[in-house]
Protein backbone atom coordinates (compact mmCIF):
# COMPACT_ATOMS: atom_id res chain seq x y z
CA UNK A 1 0.00 0.00 0.00
CA UNK A 2 1.18 3.15 -0.92
CA UNK A 3 2.58 5.48 2.23
CA UNK A 4 0.64 8.14 3.35
CA UNK A 5 1.67 11.34 4.96
CA UNK A 6 -0.60 11.62 7.38
CA UNK A 7 -0.01 11.61 10.86
CA UNK A 8 -1.96 9.26 13.58
CA UNK A 9 -2.45 10.11 17.80
CA UNK A 10 -3.84 7.12 19.80
CA UNK A 11 -5.03 8.22 23.35
CA UNK A 12 -5.39 6.14 26.56
CA UNK A 13 -8.84 6.42 28.26
CA UNK A 14 -8.26 6.48 32.05
CA UNK A 15 -6.67 9.65 34.00
CA UNK A 16 -5.24 10.41 29.87
CA UNK A 17 -8.43 11.79 28.75
CA UNK A 18 -10.70 11.34 31.63
CA UNK A 19 -9.21 12.67 35.06
CA UNK A 20 -10.03 11.64 37.95
CA UNK A 21 -13.71 12.31 38.29
CA UNK A 22 -14.10 10.58 34.89
CA UNK A 23 -14.73 13.39 33.42
CA UNK A 24 -13.09 15.32 29.92
CA UNK A 25 -11.45 18.52 30.64
CA UNK A 26 -12.68 20.85 28.46
CA UNK A 27 -8.78 21.58 26.86
CA UNK A 28 -8.83 17.85 26.22
CA UNK A 29 -12.28 18.74 24.07
CA UNK A 30 -10.49 21.52 22.21
CA UNK A 31 -7.33 19.67 21.48
CA UNK A 32 -9.24 16.77 19.94
CA UNK A 33 -11.14 18.89 17.76
CA UNK A 34 -8.07 20.32 16.53
CA UNK A 35 -6.46 17.44 15.50
CA UNK A 36 -9.55 16.76 14.20
CA UNK A 37 -9.58 19.91 12.11
CA UNK A 38 -5.84 19.49 11.03
CA UNK A 39 -6.28 16.10 9.59
CA UNK A 40 -5.30 14.43 12.16
CA UNK A 41 -6.40 10.25 12.76
CA UNK A 42 -7.18 10.38 16.53
CA UNK A 43 -7.80 7.01 17.78
CA UNK A 44 -8.28 5.71 21.28
CA UNK A 45 -6.67 3.05 22.42
CA UNK A 46 -7.62 1.52 25.91
CA UNK A 47 -8.24 -1.42 27.78
CA UNK A 48 -11.63 -1.25 28.15
CA UNK A 49 -14.33 -3.21 25.64
CA UNK A 50 -15.12 -1.37 22.74
CA UNK A 51 -19.26 -1.50 24.20
CA UNK A 52 -17.40 0.92 27.19
CA UNK A 53 -16.08 3.44 25.21
CA UNK A 54 -19.17 4.79 23.31
CA UNK A 55 -20.20 7.71 24.71
CA UNK A 56 -16.39 8.93 24.42
CA UNK A 57 -16.40 8.12 20.94
CA UNK A 58 -19.43 10.38 20.38
CA UNK A 59 -18.46 12.57 22.72
CA UNK A 60 -14.92 13.34 20.92
CA UNK A 61 -16.02 12.48 17.25
CA UNK A 62 -13.70 9.35 17.26
CA UNK A 63 -14.54 6.87 14.82
CA UNK A 64 -11.01 4.39 15.54
CA UNK A 65 -10.35 2.72 18.52
CA UNK A 66 -7.57 0.08 19.58
CA UNK A 67 -9.91 -1.69 22.52
CA UNK A 68 -9.23 -4.49 24.62
CA UNK A 69 -5.54 -3.80 24.83
CA UNK A 70 -5.19 -4.47 21.13
CA UNK A 71 -7.14 -7.37 20.73
CA UNK A 72 -9.78 -5.11 18.59
CA UNK A 73 -8.92 -2.52 15.94
CA UNK A 74 -11.11 -0.56 14.22
CA UNK A 75 -10.81 2.37 11.61
CA UNK A 76 -14.07 4.95 10.68
CA UNK A 77 -16.47 2.60 12.61
CA UNK A 78 -15.14 -0.58 10.57
CA UNK A 79 -13.71 -3.75 11.90
CA UNK A 80 -9.96 -4.25 10.66
CA UNK A 81 -8.04 -6.53 12.82
CA UNK A 82 -9.25 -9.13 15.87
CA UNK A 83 -7.42 -11.55 17.54
CA UNK A 84 -9.76 -13.40 20.33
CA UNK A 85 -8.20 -15.79 22.84
CA UNK A 86 -8.05 -19.64 21.76
CA UNK A 87 -11.10 -20.95 23.32
CA UNK A 88 -9.52 -23.47 24.73
CA UNK A 89 -7.41 -21.59 26.75
CA UNK A 90 -9.99 -19.45 27.94
CA UNK A 91 -11.57 -23.13 29.51
CA UNK A 92 -7.73 -23.79 31.02
CA UNK A 93 -7.90 -20.57 32.79
CA UNK A 94 -11.30 -20.86 34.27
CA UNK A 95 -10.52 -24.38 35.24
CA UNK A 96 -7.51 -23.12 37.10
CA UNK A 97 -9.21 -19.60 38.39
CA UNK A 98 -12.56 -21.82 40.00
CA UNK A 99 -10.31 -23.92 41.58
CA UNK A 100 -8.69 -21.03 43.62
CA UNK A 101 -11.95 -18.86 44.07
CA UNK A 102 -10.49 -16.46 41.95
CA UNK A 103 -13.74 -14.90 39.60
CA UNK A 104 -13.70 -13.98 36.17
CA UNK A 105 -15.57 -11.43 33.64
CA UNK A 106 -15.37 -12.39 29.98
CA UNK A 107 -15.41 -9.93 27.75
CA UNK A 108 -16.77 -10.74 24.00
CA UNK A 109 -16.87 -7.12 21.44
CA UNK A 110 -20.16 -6.41 22.25
CA UNK A 111 -21.03 -7.17 26.04
CA UNK A 112 -19.28 -8.94 29.14
CA UNK A 113 -20.21 -11.69 31.86
CA UNK A 114 -19.08 -12.79 35.04
CA UNK A 115 -18.56 -16.54 35.76
CA UNK A 116 -19.91 -15.02 39.81
CA UNK A 117 -23.24 -13.96 40.56
CA UNK A 118 -21.73 -11.63 42.80
CA UNK A 119 -17.74 -10.42 44.08
CA UNK A 120 -16.67 -7.47 46.03
CA UNK A 121 -13.61 -7.79 44.04
CA UNK A 122 -15.42 -7.18 40.63
CA UNK A 123 -17.63 -4.73 42.58
CA UNK A 124 -14.66 -2.56 43.19
CA UNK A 125 -12.95 -3.34 40.32
CA UNK A 126 -16.13 -1.96 37.92
CA UNK A 127 -16.57 0.59 40.42
CA UNK A 128 -13.47 2.42 39.46
CA UNK A 129 -15.06 2.49 35.96
CA UNK A 130 -18.12 3.45 36.74
CA UNK A 131 -19.61 0.16 35.72
CA UNK A 132 -21.96 -2.47 37.53
CA UNK A 133 -20.77 -5.92 38.64
CA UNK A 134 -21.88 -8.14 34.79
CA UNK A 135 -24.52 -10.40 35.25
CA UNK A 136 -23.53 -14.44 35.46
CA UNK A 137 -23.17 -16.57 32.63
CA UNK A 138 -20.32 -19.59 33.15
CA UNK A 139 -21.25 -20.67 29.89
CA UNK A 140 -20.73 -17.13 27.97
CA UNK A 141 -17.18 -17.91 26.50
CA UNK A 142 -18.15 -21.19 25.14
CA UNK A 143 -20.84 -19.07 22.54
CA UNK A 144 -18.82 -15.76 21.62
CA UNK A 145 -15.22 -15.23 20.50
CA UNK A 146 -13.40 -13.58 23.96
CA UNK A 147 -11.16 -10.82 23.61
CA UNK A 148 -10.38 -10.13 27.07
CA UNK A 149 -11.11 -11.90 30.63
CA UNK A 150 -10.69 -9.97 33.43
CA UNK A 151 -9.27 -12.04 36.57
CA UNK A 152 -10.03 -10.79 40.08
CA UNK A 153 -7.41 -11.54 42.72
CA UNK A 154 -4.55 -10.22 44.64
CA UNK A 155 -0.84 -8.67 42.74
CA UNK A 156 0.52 -11.76 44.83
CA UNK A 157 -1.67 -14.40 43.55
CA UNK A 158 -1.00 -13.33 39.66
CA UNK A 159 2.89 -15.48 39.81
CA UNK A 160 0.59 -19.02 39.96
CA UNK A 161 -1.33 -18.01 36.41
CA UNK A 162 2.10 -16.29 35.01
CA UNK A 163 3.56 -19.61 35.82
CA UNK A 164 1.24 -21.61 34.34
CA UNK A 165 -0.47 -19.68 31.20
CA UNK A 166 3.15 -18.97 29.09
CA UNK A 167 0.36 -18.58 26.47
CA UNK A 168 -1.24 -15.44 27.76
CA UNK A 169 -0.28 -12.21 29.49
CA UNK A 170 -1.74 -11.01 32.95
CA UNK A 171 -1.33 -6.55 33.33
CA UNK A 172 -2.87 -5.61 36.16
CA UNK A 173 -4.92 -2.48 35.87
CA UNK A 174 -6.84 -2.39 39.79
CA UNK A 175 -5.31 -4.04 43.03
CA UNK A 176 -7.89 -6.50 42.63
CA UNK A 177 -7.67 -7.12 38.85
CA UNK A 178 -5.83 -7.82 35.84
CA UNK A 179 -6.73 -7.86 31.75
CA UNK A 180 -5.33 -11.67 30.57
CA UNK A 181 -4.51 -10.94 26.74
CA UNK A 182 -2.87 -13.46 24.36
CA UNK A 183 0.66 -14.11 24.22
CA UNK A 184 1.17 -11.78 21.80
CA UNK A 185 -1.61 -8.91 23.28
CA UNK A 186 -0.75 -5.43 23.86
CA UNK A 187 -1.84 -1.91 22.77
CA UNK A 188 1.11 -1.69 20.78
CA UNK A 189 0.37 -5.22 18.46
CA UNK A 190 -2.70 -3.27 17.82
CA UNK A 191 -1.32 -0.16 17.07
CA UNK A 192 1.41 -1.90 14.44
CA UNK A 193 -1.66 -3.60 12.47
CA UNK A 194 -3.26 -0.77 12.10
CA UNK A 195 -0.35 1.29 10.94
CA UNK A 196 0.46 -1.80 8.88
CA UNK A 197 -3.43 -1.60 6.77
CA UNK A 198 -3.05 1.97 6.54
CA UNK A 199 0.28 2.31 5.52
CA UNK A 200 0.77 5.28 7.36
CA UNK A 201 4.78 6.31 8.25
CA UNK A 202 5.96 5.26 11.91
CA UNK A 203 7.40 8.64 12.17
CA UNK A 204 3.69 9.97 11.73
CA UNK A 205 2.94 7.98 15.07
CA UNK A 206 2.11 9.57 18.37
CA UNK A 207 0.71 7.85 21.72
CA UNK A 208 -0.27 8.89 24.93
CA UNK A 209 -0.80 7.02 28.20
CA UNK A 210 -0.17 6.78 31.80
CA UNK A 211 -0.65 2.77 33.38
CA UNK A 212 1.38 -0.54 32.85
CA UNK A 213 -0.61 -1.51 29.99
CA UNK A 214 0.59 1.79 27.87
CA UNK A 215 4.72 0.85 28.66
CA UNK A 216 4.75 -1.14 25.24
CA UNK A 217 2.74 1.58 23.17
CA UNK A 218 4.69 4.56 24.83
CA UNK A 219 7.91 2.60 23.69
CA UNK A 220 7.20 1.35 20.02
CA UNK A 221 5.70 4.19 18.17
CA UNK A 222 7.88 7.06 17.22
CA UNK A 223 6.64 9.51 19.61
CA UNK A 224 5.46 7.99 22.94
CA UNK A 225 4.38 10.47 25.53
CA UNK A 226 3.54 10.24 29.55
CA UNK A 227 1.13 11.88 31.51
CA UNK A 228 2.79 13.94 34.58
CA UNK A 229 0.27 11.19 36.45
CA UNK A 230 1.77 8.23 34.72
CA UNK A 231 3.51 5.28 36.95
CA UNK A 232 7.27 5.50 36.90
CA UNK A 233 7.74 2.86 34.62
CA UNK A 234 5.79 4.42 32.23
CA UNK A 235 7.67 7.80 32.28
CA UNK A 236 11.18 5.61 31.88
CA UNK A 237 10.59 4.74 28.16
CA UNK A 238 8.83 7.87 27.13
CA UNK A 239 10.26 10.29 24.87
CA UNK A 240 8.30 13.20 26.58
CA UNK A 241 6.78 13.77 30.10
CA UNK A 242 4.43 16.15 30.48
CA UNK A 243 1.87 17.66 32.86
CA UNK A 244 -0.91 15.56 34.68
CA UNK A 245 -4.46 15.31 33.15
CA UNK A 246 -5.49 17.19 36.27
CA UNK A 247 -2.91 20.31 34.53
CA UNK A 248 -4.46 19.31 30.72
CA UNK A 249 -1.27 17.79 29.79
CA UNK A 250 -2.66 16.24 27.09
CA UNK A 251 -3.59 19.84 25.46
CA UNK A 252 -0.01 20.94 26.58
CA UNK A 253 1.93 18.00 24.93
CA UNK A 254 0.47 18.50 21.53
CA UNK A 255 0.97 21.36 21.51
CA UNK A 256 4.30 21.32 22.25
CA UNK A 257 4.94 18.51 19.48
CA UNK A 258 3.37 20.99 17.06
CA UNK A 259 -0.33 18.67 16.90
CA UNK A 260 -2.30 21.49 17.31
CA UNK A 261 -1.77 25.28 17.88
Amino acid sequence: MRQLEQKIVFLDIDDTILDHRKQIPQATRKAVEQLHNNGVIVSIATGRAPFMIQDILKELQISSHVTFNGQHVVHNNEIIYRNPIDSSVVQALTTFSMENDHPLVYQSDHDMRSNVSESSFIEKGMNSLKLKHPLIDEDYYKKHDIFQVLLFNEKSEQGAYEDKFDQLRFVRWHEFSCDVLPGNGSKAHGIKEFVKILGIKWENTYAFGDGLNDIEMIESVHTGVAMGNAMPEVKKVADLITENVENNGLSRAMRQLGLID
